[in-house]
């Protein structure tokens, strides 16, 4: 049996590695505080809940979806007002996605030709560079540094590679480094797309998950925006949603146009009631968001401040509902010390390896446990003796 060489250059995803090594613990009998994926345990709001209830019990929603609701179109589009004083037409600058990996996954092949180049942040989300990988184009891997406070610097990019480039992954609040860019930098990068004619990706899908009293908006609040690009949210983290699958492409038209027409080719749309469940979601009681918050940063604090006292220094994160910190000097290689952390204390990260080459020397942990798993853990790294080298 003979595949496509398009497969030779995928392997098996880091997070199913990392279950599988999971399993392999806990089928020797031994605990697992799993702080690798970032699969939030923290609930939709009753409301939501409620409104998934009632659609699913209703026959004719069983029916295709084949696109979106008028009601989501018009909910996407006053969310993005009420929150981000960011005008949407809901008919042409929005299109939902089944979580933003679909459309992380699919955009390039709406974008960009064999050979063509696609930029992305390294570290970045490993769907940011496999979606170009899909699509035949070649990975351009802008690098983000702890001295730049993990910006992208544009003025390093070479003027050939950015001529040649079909479109741009940005992502603040960053997955995995947590940081957050300021007006200027959101500036700066329209100017740059504008000058090189290149199609910008923000993945915003961490904008409530800001600690410390900060805020962060959109980048298509920002002039000339959507002449270059279009944004990504999410409703997994902000509201629970992770399993239902929900998220939005928003912003210039002709790039929804076009992802819009390649979903119709690829899926049958959104399930309708879980369509409810967003509109429920995003137009109703948003208290649960703060509470959301709140709790990510109580755990960012007990995780933090509990590994920086036995030993680790890990600086509290910015944003996110992740911790990106740097493994024990100890150690040479961040596989290496992930396994060694978990056959030892059984708690399980990602290696920062997984992120790109810029990755190396970290690891980032998720705050996808309660408050006492954490404690656990790391009271388990410090009998564990590893951070002793």
């Amino acid at each position: 049996m003979k595949f496509s060489k398009r497969m030779d250059r995928f392997g098996t995803g880091i997070f199913s590695q990392l279950s599988q090594m999971r399993r392999e613990q806990e089928a020797a009998g031994r605990r697992v505080v799993d702080l690798s994926v970032g699969s939030p345990n923290i609930p939709p709001a009753p409301h939501v809940r409620q409104a998934l209830i009632d659609a699913a019990a209703v026959g004719e929603n069983y029916l295709y979806a084949l696109s979106d609701t008028r009601e989501l179109q018009q909910a996407a589009a006053q969310w993005y007002q009420r929150r981000y004083g960011v005008t949407i037409d809901p008919d042409h600058e929005v299109v939902s996605l089944l979580g933003s990996q679909d459309g992380l996954a699919h955009i390039s092949l709406c974008v960009a030709d064999e050979g063509d180049i696609v930029m992305m942040p390294d570290p970045c989300y490993p769907i940011f560079g496999d979606g170009p990988l899909i699509a035949g184009a070649k990975q351009y891997f802008m690098p983000m540094r702890k001295e730049k406070n993990f910006l992208i610097d544009f003025s390093e990019i070479p003027d050939d590679v950015a001529d040649r480039a079909k479109l741009m992954i940005v992502s603040y609040p960053n997955n995995p480094t947590t940081a957050l860019a300021p007006a200027s930098f959101y500036e700066e990068l329209i100017a740059f797309a504008k000058k090189h004619d290149i199609l910008v990706l923000h993945d915003n899908a961490y904008s409530e998950l800001v600690f410390d009293g900060a805020t962060c908006g959109s980048f298509l609040a920002y002039p000339g925006a959507k002449e270059v690009g279009v944004e990504f949210n999410s409703l997994s983290k902000t509201y629970g949603l992770a399993g239902a699958r929900i998220g939005f492409c928003l912003g210039n038209r002709e790039v929804v146009e076009k992802l819009s027409t390649l979903k119709s080719n690829m899926d049958y749309g959104m399930f309708l009631p879980v369509q409810k469940a967003a509109v429920a979601a995003i137009t109703g009681d948003q208290s649960s968001v703060a509470q959301t918050r709140q709790a990510y940063q109580d755990r960012r604090d007990a995780l933090c401040d509990g590994l920086t006292e036995i030993g680790w220094n890990v600086p509290r994160c910015k944003s996110t509902m992740f911790v990106w910190a740097e493994i024990p000097k100890s150690f040479s290689d961040s596989v290496t010390f992930t396994k060694a952390l978990l056959e030892k204390s059984g708690v399980l990260v990602t290696p920062g390896s997984a992120f790109g080459p810029s990755g190396e020397g970290h690891v980032r942990m998720a705050l996808v446990q309660d408050r006492e798993e954490i404690l656990w853990a790391i009271g388990s790294i410090k009998d564990s003796g590893i951070l002793r080298g």
